[in-house]
């Protein structure tokens, strides 16, 4: 095994992020967490009010040798709308904005090549809105919160948005599925 890399990405709530990459071949882990604010040790109803800076993330731990930083970038983009600002479906607010948070130089190039290739591509009719920012302290959110999606399938939200984020990942990426053991 490969020293494990850190990726960090936010993209809306962190429950989907989190269900998707939990999936992957090669993650070792996802935590949900919180990240890019000004506010140390903040809690979920902290971040809900938009004031502290930070974003909900996911942190991903995986081997790069199994799956690569830029196809952890390819999900990242495939699964949620990086063209739109603030926003993902429903969830609005800083919080649920798009950012990739680069742990190092080669990640930050990683990151803005792949922007640059994407809008080239025109896959989507406005412009990709993703920051990409350095990576600051992670704070990681609540137990509660961590494998919400398995833990809870037939909430309301569950159902209707983390499901369907899911759903898309394994149609898409079925050759990165995690192996079933």
């Amino acid at each position: 095994m490969a020293t494990p890399e850190t990726a960090t990405l936010g993209g809306g709530c962190f429950w989907c992020l989190e269900a998707v990459y939990r999936e992957m071949e090669g993650v070792a882990s996802a935590e949900s967490g919180y990240m890019g604010g000004h506010l140390d040790h903040p809690g979920y109803h902290d971040v809900c009010t938009g004031r502290t800076g930070h974003v909900e993330v996911v942190q991903v731990t995986f081997d790069p040798e199994i799956t690569p930083y830029r196809e952890i970038l390819g999900v990242f983009f495939a699964i949620h709308d990086p063209t739109s600002r603030d926003r993902q479906g429903n969830d609005s607010g800083p919080q649920y904005r798009s950012v990739i948070f680069y742990h190092d130089a080669r990640q930050k190039g990683v990151a803005e090549e792949l922007i640059r290739e994407l809008e080239a591509q025109e896959i989507w009719s406005r412009p990709i809105v993703t920051e990409v920012r350095p990576a600051a302290a992670f704070y990681r959110a609540e137990d509660y919160h961590q494998e919400y999606f398995r833990n809870n399938p037939q909430q309301p939200y569950c159902a209707y948005v983390v499901a369907p984020k899911v759903r898309k990942f394994r149609e898409k990426f079925a050759a990165k599925l995690r192996p079933v053991t």
